[in-house]
């Protein structure tokens, strides 16, 4: 079943799906700063654009654009900037 998710009043919009190699949402950012909090592992890859990541227990902003990734922990939160409209693929463990 795919689930359809929208946050921050529509400027973050994904869908969620579950595949063989688990739970996975892919989406689009608008341009801004978001904050997300997490429940399980994430591993989320860029797959257009660019998302400006400030990391749970980071004190520097890093850049990760398309076909670059990063990975934050289960129960705590991490920020992004997106740079234009960015694509993104979230993979939950």
């Amino acid at each position: 079943m795919i689930s359809n998710n929208e946050y921050f009043d529509g400027t973050v919009k994904s869908l969620g799906y579950t595949s063989a190699t688990g739970k996975s949402t892919i989406g689009v950012m608008e341009p801004g700063e978001y904050e997300f909090g997490t429940s399980s592992k994430e591993n989320m890859i860029v797959v257009e654009g660019e998302l400006i990541a400030l990391l749970p227990g980071e004190t520097e902003w890093k850049s990760f654009k398309a076909g670059t990734s990063f990975k934050v922990g289960a129960n705590t939160s991490f920020k992004v900037k997106s740079v234009g409209q960015t694509s993104y693929l979230c993979q939950y463990a």
